[in-house]
């Protein structure tokens, strides 16, 4: 959520500034705006709703200024207003802020009680008075920075500029990611590497605690205690190429599409085909030492970990509880010593997953991560990174990083269940014949998008629709459901199909649209039987399945999406792309912002 670009160029910024916003427009935001500094002026233009109404008041009014930074912004404290949008100025201070201040309302109450005037809503504005306060006071842009940041509790990137200082961007982060940006002659500030990389490719990532003040000539890194400091300058290997949608209409459909290349892509990494054998990344601790696991996760991210929980118990016989990580701390869990603590993450950077994360190794548990960013904040502070290797994640509904999630956790639970003696040597190597079969089974599927297209138009219309499935589909079901209702704003609940006699088959009727997701298997006969009871109250069933499952009870559904036939293991990552591709052509059936749909962000920063 929130993105940060900051610039001390050579030359006029604010297209620059743009641009670099433009990259973080996957993080989801609904206000956007920029400042310069410019012959002892701060110059400023803000904008509601999307980039192009900013570009279009540039378009009117040229913006000078060879220092800047930008924003766009995800509403946490007051409405997606002008008002309300970064950068705010105050007094000499400019800055822009991703988070939250949790502790803004007894600094804000301190701040008017000093007859100070607020022009907005957010909790970002207290900041800017703080800094203002001690700078009219004398302090330098520095010192008056060091005094503020202590007084902040929450999570947060700043980035600060000063009228007096147009050669001074002041960075700080505390749980929430910032990176530093060398030049030649300019050095830059951003939320992460994508926003940079048409600018530099050589970054350094701010620790937890860390600030930075950033000059043409050079950067200082602090830590929390006002050390100096070095970090490491690496090279980001992202092209400066804006990432686009290829022949695709929207960045999600084209995810989707690739799903067969980079879980192909993910899973050699975790395969070893001639030795039939799954291997992981070099560790520091024995696999076979845990005797239980704790998976903490949001969203879809929390669904991988309820299908892991099918596979490591199944395979492993290791117990394993899954948690939502915004719950996971409050509930006080009893974790032991012989706990693996496993997160799992997209950007790993969210917020809630990030803290849970950090209350694990506080209780001494040992912790591994299926992260897609090696280097977030959670790939560098996990015991073991178990990396997905999907590549940048644009749609905000997340699709390739879903899978690529999924198929590292199969490997890892057969990485355990080997570890802990349960998996011989002929099941492994059956195993890594099923994962390798993954990506064309995946092909067939996509094979079918037309028809799931010709068939999307029943379900746009509906106002409640229902998703069933029984074991490892049982979460696919509620990740179909979150699919339908993050783009296309159509209630949907995902069931165990089980389930539906115990209170929700109340809600079948003519009018309900009812997803089952039943391969053909052992779970199949008693999958149809739900269906059979939905269909006898005269609901309309859109039944998923291999041509063997719809031969048997696809007769009477309203519509039927054929799937190929494969191994139980790796239904769940086949049977995810026609779940997506439904939500998908929903959507656009609907007409709704597909990419970028309303309230929602990519990555969750705040708690």
């Amino acid at each position: 959520m929130c993105g940060i670009i900051g610039i001390l160029g050579t030359d006029d910024v604010a297209e620059r500034l743009v641009e670099g916003l433009r990259r973080l427009e996957y993080r989801g935001y609904d206000s956007a705006g920029v400042a310069t500094v410019h012959d002892g002026r701060i110059e400023r233009q803000r904008a509601e709703g999307k980039l192009n109404n900013l570009a279009r008041k540039l378009g009117q009014e040229h913006l000078p200024g060879h220092s800047g930074i930008a924003h766009t912004r995800w509403a946490t404290h007051g409405a997606p207003t002008e008002d309300n949008a970064h950068p705010h100025i105050i007094g000499d201070v400019v800055l822009v802020h991703n988070g939250i201040i949790e502790n803004f309302k007894p600094l804000r109450d301190e701040l008017l009680a000093e007859g100070r005037t607020f022009n907005s809503q957010t909790d970002t504005e207290v900041v800017g008075h703080l800094v203002a306060r001690e700078v009219e006071r004398g302090a330098s842009p520095e010192a008056a920075v060091k005094a503020v940041l202590p007084r902040l509790h929450g999570a947060f990137a700043l980035a600060i500029m000063f009228k007096s200082d147009p050669d001074l961007i002041i960075g700080a982060r505390l749980g929430a990611p910032l990176v530093v940006g060398y030049g030649e002659g300019e050095n830059y500030l951003g939320s992460d590497a994508i926003a940079l990389a048409p600018l530099t490719q050589r970054i350094a990532y701010l620790d937890e605690g860390d600030w930075a003040m950033v000059r043409r000539a050079g950067v200082q890194i602090f830590d929390k205690d006002n050390n100096p400091v070095e970090r490491p300058i690496t090279l980001s290997g992202i092209t400066g190429a804006l990432i686009d949608k290829g022949n695709h209409r929207h960045f999600m459909q084209k995810e989707i599409y690739e799903q067969p290349v980079v879980v192909a892509q993910t899973l050699s990494s975790y395969l070893r085909t001639l030795e039939a054998r799954v291997a992981l990344p070099d560790m520091e601790f024995d696999l076979g030492s845990v005797e239980r696991v704790a998976i903490v996760a949001c969203g879809t991210a929390s669904y991988v970990g309820a299908i892991g929980k099918y596979w490591i118990e199944q395979l492993a016989r290791v117990p394993v509880e899954v948690d939502v990580a915004s719950e996971f701390r409050y509930r006080e869990p009893v974790l032991g010593p012989n706990t693996l603590g496993l997160v799992i993450s997209q950007s790993g950077e969210t917020a809630d997953t990030l803290a849970a994360l950090r209350h694990m190794k506080a209780c001494g548990v040992t912790t591994a991560g299926i992260i897609n960013v090696p280097t977030s904040s959670m790939a560098r502070e996990v015991d073991l990174l178990l990396p997905t290797h999907a590549g940048p994640e644009i749609g905000v509904a997340s699709t390739k990083a879903f899978t690529c999630q999924l198929a590292v956790m199969a490997a890892l639970s057969a990485n355990l269940a080997r570890a802990k003696g349960r998996l011989e040597a002929a099941e492994e190597a059956r195993l890594v014949r099923h994962l390798t079969e993954v990506p064309a089974a995946m092909n067939a599927a996509l094979s079918h998008d037309a028809e799931i297209e010709g068939m999307a138009h029943t379900i746009a219309g509906a106002r409640d629709v229902l998703y069933l499935g029984r074991g490892p589909d049982y979460p696919l079901a509620l990740e179909g459901a979150l699919k339908l209702k993050e783009i296309s704003y159509i209630h949907a609940e995902g069931y165990a199909a089980g389930e539906m006699k115990h209170g929700p088959i109340a809600l079948i009727d003519e009018s309900v649209p009812v997803i089952v997701i039943a391969p053909s298997g052992p779970l199949f006969e008693k999958t149809v039987s739900n269906m059979q009871e939905v269909q006898a109250r005269g609901g309309k069933v859109v039944l998923i399945s291999d041509a063997e499952g719809l031969a048997q009870a696809g007769e009477g559904a309203l519509a039927t999406i054929e799937m190929p036939k494969v191994h139980p293991l790796i239904a769940p990552l086949v049977y995810a792309v026609p779940v997506q591709l439904l939500a998908y052509h929903v959507a656009v059936a609907k007409g709704t912002d597909v990419d970028q749909p309303r309230n929602l962000a990519k990555s969750v920063t705040v708690e």
